[in-house]
């Protein structure tokens, strides 16, 4: 086989965000180019490196005129880790993006011109703002260029753990410092792999599929409470008991050891048990007057903080007065059903994993709410005339589904139900627009608010209200 051809783009302008987050340009020809690390403003000269769905993937080569939204990022492993691709980019400018793409999606996908797009919610903090770390371990360091060149050959090529490099499935950024989670989390990841590698313990090997250590997860809340999750290949109850003595002795602040056994081939934490070790059961964590109660593998809005400004917005879209019957679809642990509770008469919610639907049972029953009601299932096998026959018709219809988006035999059954208010709430504008388009058969769409959930991502959340047409 020959060498991939690759293109030069000699002088490109950059004039937006496109796909997942990468930079956007197009030629005097016309032609598009995705650009893995320009910012909007930039010039720069590229270099195509394969072409996917007729559009060219390129890296920037050299900055020929910088950008006024270009900055200097503050994490050392910015041009290798995967965890925040636009701490180049000003916050200001990430906004300005996240907004257009919203306005974007509602106008092109879901042809709904007269719909608000309200100016988006940043959030107030853009660092140090996740309440859960998933950290890997490699026996594959992924390699600065620097480190490549230096020929040291004391080097530790063999132990990281960290997050993975955009591309790679085996290699890892070994991490010093992230800027998404509080401290301690960066002391604690680093005091473990500090005694795993002291203990001589292997790290995974993706490729041949062997090795003990395989991940480390961190949860904490807002009082600066940690849960320690270790995966690993065996249950070596010594060495676990060993590293967890440890780290208490160093780190009261953590609060719950969890292990997880792991002998798949893939790395999903969703199937695996979680046995608690020593500790607290669950981590507390608190959104205005309620309070969850989360495991290691609860589902859980990673913004504590900008988690309240969505809810806020969820409540104030749905114009409770306290009488209401609010239907949550996809409802998780029941953290928006939960919130809504004090302000409607009942809510009832609709949770595909069991897991989820008893943690949603018992976050209800710590928060003393009597009128909340939650069903394990599909929301499409589970949200019918029987359902809707039994507890009322709806006032105010929550959704809050998956990336993809509602099913259609969802958006047909909400057709049908007519209740007269939907409040949409999704992590994609491109699947929520295309509901939307679906849903405005028979409802208007007076207004979409996005929210930034996740600064120096390309990630979005936004809120859509609905109203049926008299």
């Amino acid at each position: 086989m020959g060498r991939r051809k690759r293109k030069p783009f000699p002088e490109l302008h950059i004039h937006g965000i496109a796909d997942r987050g990468k930079a956007v340009g197009r030629t005097a020809e016309g032609e598009v180019v995705f650009v893995e690390g320009a910012v909007p403003g930039d010039t720069v000269h590229a270099l195509g490196l394969r072409k996917k769905k007729g559009v060219w993937q390129a890296n920037v080569e050299e900055i020929l005129q910088a950008s006024p939204h270009r900055i200097k990022p503050i994490c050392a492993h910015f041009e290798d880790c995967g965890g925040c691709k636009w701490q180049h980019f000003d916050y200001a400018g990430q906004l300005q993006h996240k907004e257009q793409t919203v306005k974007d999606a509602i106008l092109r996908i879901g042809k709904l011109p007269d719909t608000e797009v309200r100016p988006i919610l940043g959030s107030e903090a853009i660092f140090h703002y996740r309440n859960k770390m998933e950290y890997s371990f490699s026996k594959f360091r992924w390699l600065t260029e620097e480190e490549i060149q230096s020929d040291d050959e004391n080097l530790d090529r063999e132990h990281a753990l960290g997050l993975h490099r955009p591309g790679s499935f085996d290699k890892i950024v070994d991490l010093e410092f992230c800027h998404l989670q509080a401290e301690p989390g960066n002391a604690i990841r680093n005091m473990v792999k500090t005694l795993a590698v002291q203990e001589g313990w292997t790290f995974y090997d993706p490729r041949a599929q062997k090795g003990w250590l395989r991940a480390l997860v961190l949860r904490n809340n807002e009082k600066g409470a940690f849960m320690l999750c270790l995966v690993a290949s065996e249950r070596k109850e010594e060495e676990i008991q060993w590293l967890f003595d440890q780290l208490s002795g160093r780190f009261p602040e953590i609060t719950s050891f969890y292990f997880m056994l792991n002998q798949k081939k893939n790395d999903s934490l969703a199937d695996l048990k979680a046995e608690l070790w020593q500790g607290d059961e669950y981590l507390q964590i608190s959104i205005g007057d309620c309070q969850y109660e989360l495991g290691p593998k609860s589902f859980f809005q990673t913004n504590t903080r900008q988690a309240k400004t969505l809810y806020d917005q969820v409540i104030q879209m749905a114009e409770l007065k306290g009488e209401e019957t609010v239907y949550d679809l996809y409802t998780g642990i029941g953290s928006i059903a939960l919130y809504l509770a004090g302000a409607c008469k009942k809510v009832v919610g609709i949770e595909e994993i069991p897991e989820a639907v008893e943690d949603a049972k018992r976050n209800a029953a710590r928060n003393d709410h009597q009128d909340l009601t939650f069903y394990a299932g599909d929301v499409r096998a589970v949200l019918d005339p029987a359902f809707a026959e039994r507890h009322g018709a709806p006032d105010v219809v929550v959704t809050d589904p998956p990336r993809a988006g509602m099913h259609e035999d969802v958006v047909r059954f909400l057709l049908e139900l007519k209740a007269p208010k939907i409040v949409y709430v999704s992590c994609n504008p491109a699947t929520q627009a295309r509901d939307l388009k679906l849903l405005s058969e028979a409802y208007d769409v007076p207004a979409v608010q996005p929210v930034d959930m996740f600064p120096h991502t390309h990630h979005i959340e936004s809120v859509a209200i609905l109203k049926l047409r008299s």
